[in-house]
């Protein structure tokens, strides 16, 4: 069985980064290490939150981990809290990273066009300098902007999806993804790019209803179909298939949630949905 570690924060209540990368890996067959850079009470589109960073313990974890002797296939980062905190993944990069084991960064800090509130102007060149050392990553259109400086577009086609994704690997990364791409009305999907000028692109159909968590999801999935042998356009379109899947259950049940997609109750449909993509890759 594959181990990886997942860098991000805690939220209690609300399905977003470790609380849905946990159970997502654990569920398609990958061990999921965690080291969380905080926790929070809530995530914080809730009016009321506690934070407490721990900042304080990553180096005390890595330090431990590395006199067990403990390695990772896979080193996974999302929701970052702070340029020191971009600092200190950086030097776990360069202490777990091997020429056996990938790294995927989801720079998750902004969306439709504007960073997200907790951070400043200069925090997307400190991410600039985590997906650097990624092999790959997965920013939405807002983050991929903010990395390279490129203007924000509303209304866009392949060419300036090409640009950007030219500028994020002269970041530093080998393989650029880039999530929420659409081309035309009623599609929603990924492209991506890498050092050797591969290309794909993969399209679902566009959901009008928006929850909280879906990137943390579409990232996870994404590293369990890679730790579990699928190649990455296998992945990507995964991934994306399964985030639909959870927004129509979400969108239609009782007990829904306005702070998350319901995932849960669609676990056992990504388990056939990736054994099935295993089987057809195998036959």
């Amino acid at each position: 069985m594959k181990r990886i570690v997942t860098l991000q924060d805690i939220s209690c209540v609300g399905r977003c980064s470790i609380t849905v990368a946990l159970p997502i890996l654990s569920a398609m067959g990958v061990e999921c290490g965690i080291l969380p850079t905080a926790v929070l009470s809530t995530h914080t589109m809730f009016k009321t939150f506690t934070c407490k960073d721990l900042s304080d313990q990553i180096e005390p974890i890595a330090d431990a981990w590395e006199q067990e002797g403990i390695t990772f296939d896979g080193i996974y980062t999302g929701y970052l809290a702070s340029a020191s905190q971009c600092r200190q993944v950086c030097e776990f990069f360069d202490r777990f990273n091997s020429s056996d084991n990938l790294i995927l960064v989801d720079p998750a800090m902004a969306d439709n066009g504007k960073l997200y509130p907790a951070f400043d102007s200069s925090f997307p060149a400190e991410m600039a300098k985590v997906c650097a050392k990624a092999d790959i990553i997965l920013p939405n259109i807002t983050e991929a902007c903010l990395l390279t400086g490129t203007p924000y577009r509303t209304e866009y086609g392949p060419d300036y999806i090409a640009e950007l994704s030219e500028k994020l690997l002269q970041l530093g990364c080998r393989t650029a993804a880039i999530t929420g791409v659409s081309y035309k009305p009623g599609q929603l999907g990924v492209a991506y790019l890498n050092k050797d000028g591969e290309k794909f692109s993969y399209f679902t159909k566009w959901c009008p209803q928006s929850y909280h968590g879906t990137g943390d999801l579409y990232s996870s999935v994404v590293l369990g179909g890679l730790m579990r042998g699928l190649p990455l356009g296998d992945a990507l379109a995964l991934a994306a298939d399964f985030v639909v899947v959870c927004i129509e259950a979400t969108a239609v049940s009782d007990s829904a949630r306005w702070y998350g997609v319901e995932f849960e109750s669609q676990i056992p449909k990504l388990c056939q949905m990736l054994a099935d993509r295993l089987s057809g890759q195998n036959s």
